[in-house]
């Protein structure tokens, strides 16, 4: 049976979160067409996992034989996060913006997972894997908006996991989401509320397309 790897990474819980909103939506349809998958959830708001050290860093590149009681007790919570990737069919990544970037919960996940000779570099281990980010940001970031300079969530996922991990990445945008929040952007409610439904309706495309595609 097939298994999605599904992180959140707001620091919200869902009714009041976009990211989790739509990355819930997505589980739901993809478990409504996988009964039989399993889901493992991380929410690195709730349990954040550890910035790298120099221990768990030196020990990805030294033998286990060699390894000190620091570096082989750093090594193995990385070891189980590299694992939980590498054994995955399909991801799933609720990513916000804050302040231009991805939160840095979702960064330090990114630092233990990522290990040149394993998971990164010639071979990447994780290499096809199928994995949907939900970017959702507050503003518009989009090509030609007076902020694209300062879009820097998609632009860097799509690097550290296309590029260096060899993950298959698509996104899906909620933009705009402080418009119902934030009087200055009350004109822009309506452009919100559709970018919402188009999101929840990509979540549920892509879902029971990548089920029937992992159960075929």
């Amino acid at each position: 049976m097939a298994t999605l790897l599904h992180i959140d990474s707001s620091l919200f819980p869902t009714e009041a979160s976009s990211s989790r909103t739509v990355t819930a939506a997505f589980a739901k349809h993809w478990q409504e067409e996988h009964p039989g998958g399993t889901v493992v959830y991380r929410d690195l708001a709730a349990q954040p996992v550890p910035h790298i050290t120099a221990d768990a860093h030196l020990a990805g590149f030294a033998d286990p034989a060699s390894h000190t009681p620091e570096q082989a007790a750093a090594f193995a919570g990385r070891l189980k996060l590299i694992e939980e990737l590498e054994q995955a069919d399909a991801v799933l990544i609720g990513a916000p913006m804050y302040n231009y970037t991805i939160p840095s919960t979702l960064k330090a996940w990114l630092d233990n997972v990522i290990l040149f000779g394993r998971t990164a570099g010639e071979n990447p281990s994780a290499k096809g894997t199928p994995v949907t980010i939900v970017a959702s940001r507050g503003g518009s970031y989009a090509p030609g908006t007076p902020r694209e300079g300062f879009e820097y969530v998609q632009n860097y996922l799509e690097a550290a996991l296309g590029s260096g991990l060899g993950l298959d990445v698509e996104f899906i945008v909620p933009e705009l989401t402080m418009a119902s929040q934030n009087p200055a952007m009350a004109e822009l409610v309506p452009l919100y509320e559709a970018s919402r439904d188009r999101a929840l309706e990509d979540a549920a495309v892509k879902a029971r397309d990548l089920a029937k595609r992992l159960a075929a």
